[in-house]
Formats: C-alpha cells, sequence, structure tokens
C-alpha cells in the first residue's frame, strides 16, 4: 500500500488542500492520502492558532472523498518534527510506502525545516505548484541539493516505487486559497 502524507496546520482547512489530495491520489497513484494535522508547526506563530481539535474538525468538514484520512499521528506519535514524524511512521507501519506531499511555497522555504535532508532521503516527495511560488521553490537551495534526483512529471507515477531521494513538481493548476486568506476574511 503507498499513502501520500500531508502534513500542516490546517488552519482551516480548505479546498485547495483537498484538490492537492484529489491530485495526488490521481497523479502519483496513491492508495490513500493521509493529513497529518500538526500540533503545531515549529515555523509558525502560536498566535492565531486554532486549537487542534477545531483544525481537525475544519478537515472533517472539507474532505468528502474517504481515500484521504484526517489524522492527529503527530499528537499521537509524540513528533514535532516532519523528519521525526516520517522515521516514526516508518517504524510504526512497515508494510506502507510513504509520499510526502506539499506546496511549492514549502519547497521554497524546505532548508528550514529540520533534518530537511533526512527527509529527502526517507521518501519520495511531490511538490505541487502553487501560483507565484515556482520560480523561488525551483531555484531554492533543497531543489538546488537534490536537482538530479528530480523525475519529470510525466514520471509522477513511479516516483512511490523509487529509492529516496526522488522528487517530483507537477506544475498543475493553482488554486489561489489560502488558509490565512480564508483567516483574514473571517475577521473582516
Amino acid at each position: 500500500m503507498t499513502v501520500g502524507l500531508l502534513g500542516g496546520s490546517f488552519n482551516p482547512a480548505h479546498s485547495g488542500h483537498v484538490y492537492i489530495s484529489e491530485l495526488a491520489l490521481r497523479k502519483l497513484k496513491l492508495d490513500h492520502v493521509w493529513w497529518l494535522v500538526s500540533p503545531q508547526n515549529p515555523l509558525k506563530p502560536t498566535k492565531g492558532m486554532a486549537p487542534l481539535a477545531q483544525r481537525v474538525a475544519s478537515a472533517q468538514k472539507v474532505v468528502r472523498n474517504s481515500r484521504i484520512q484526517i489524522t492527529t499521528l503527530e499528537t499521537q506519535l509524540n513528533t514535532r518534527y516532519t523528519a521525526d514524524t516520517l522515521e516514526a511512521l516508518k517504524r510504526r507501519y512497515p508494510n506502507i510506502r510513504f509520499v510526502w506531499i506539499m506546496g511549492a511555497d514549502n519547497l521554497a522555504s524546505f532548508h528550514r525545516w529540520k533534518n530537511w535532508q533526512k527527509i529527502f532521503g526517507t521518501c519520495g516527495i511531490a511538490i505541487f505548484h502553487r501560483p507565484s511560488y515556482a520560480l523561488r521553490a525551483l531555484s531554492s537551495l533543497a531543489a538546488q541539493r537534490f536537482t538530479h534526483y528530480r523525475l519529470s512529471d510525466r514520471k509522477a507515477s513511479v516516483l512511490k516505487r523509487k529509492t529516496p531521494p526522488s522528487w517530483v513538481f507537477l506544475p498543475i493548476r493553482g488554486m489561489p486559497i489560502s488558509a490565512s486568506e480564508i483567516r483574514k476574511q473571517m475577521k473582516d
């Protein structure tokens, strides 16, 4: 079985998260996508962060696809950083192949993540285009460091079988929606 992992604050979850999850299921030929609703992203401020239960509820509201599962695995595993979460998941589920899913905005700042090079060596990574981030993402330190391990987007479906490091950038039709914009509109 192959599972895509989409980690994030989901503050709140929205249709853009669903969109890339469903594209990941199709383009990467995954069996499931698990949303890892983070207790607290170490790179984001706690101010303005809704409680975990509220963020999980927002995720459950927007997901209609039974192959997308909402989880609080990082809380259960007592992990705070993606590298640690991936290591714990591989130990807990040795028969599952994992693919990390993220938006291009995250690739642009990926070098700030704890043990980011280890993440590349743990599982395949699928990066989805986001409006105005493609150039920054593809010229980022992480993209340059692992440029020789990048697959063509036409080979996205084989990412799950490739030995890490391996990654793909998917130039999809971007959605101009973001959780920060939703929070701003909710305040207005």
